[in-house]
């Protein structure tokens, strides 16, 4: 029972942890509109796998990054770094993009699966966040139940993820019929995201 009550604890988690519009599913949505439903997927895909190894290291960190302070801070730093560039890429992108007919390619899917991996990647928030399920849960890494544990809390926070990810994949792909203005403003979204990101961050040190 206590297993049982793990795993839907993490994954309610981390679906609604990610369901507020974020630099991950934001991608979802942009590539669900622009490439199609199937590359949208494919990107969740990407970024759930990512979300596996985070939650891992997670949990084998949790107790050594909120009991040291520099530590935490580094991760929060790196997190302001990436989110500041990022903010500044999207408004130049947003300044020279001309809107124009969207084709929707028919092989890139491989292309949209390392997508997922690569905004996964930078994307550090999920880092403390499982971090702190993790010690809330207390899961350990040690013994046969420890590791039964381990394995339920990585499983539980990629399905939670991917979940959330695909309600921005079904919401997205209904609007297909008019991504021209989606285009027009999502760069300015992402943009003023990365700013507000930043903020979220410095908040949180």
């Amino acid at each position: 029972m206590e297993i049982t009550k793990l795993f839907f604890i993490t994954y309610f988690a981390a679906l609604l942890g990610v369901l507020p519009p974020g630099l991950v599913n934001m991608s979802v949505a942009k590539t669900c509109v622009h490439r199609g439903m199937r590359n949208g997927v494919l990107v969740a895909i990407g970024a759930s796998v990512v979300v596996m190894i985070q939650a891992f290291f997670a949990v084998l960190l949790a107790r050594y990054i909120f009991s040291n302070e520099a530590v935490r801070n580094t991760l929060f730093r790196t997190g302001i770094v990436i989110f500041g560039i990022l903010a500044v890429y999207f408004f130049i992108k947003a300044k020279k993009n001309k809107v124009k007919e969207v084709k929707i390619p028919k092989h890139s899917g491989r292309r949209s699966f390392w997508k997922g991996v690569f905004v996964a990647t930078i994307n550090v928030l999920p880092l403390p966040y499982f971090c702190a399920i993790s010690a809330a849960l207390n899961i350990t890494s040690k013994g046969q139940a420890g590791i039964l544990e381990v394995g339920l809390f990585v499983l539980a926070a990629a399905a939670g993820t991917f979940t959330s990810l695909y309600v921005y994949v079904v919401g997205f792909n209904r609007i297909q019929h008019e991504p021209r203005n989606f285009a027009k403003y999502s760069n300015y979204f992402m943009a003023g995201l990365m700013i507000i990101l930043v903020l979220i961050t410095l908040f949180r040190m």
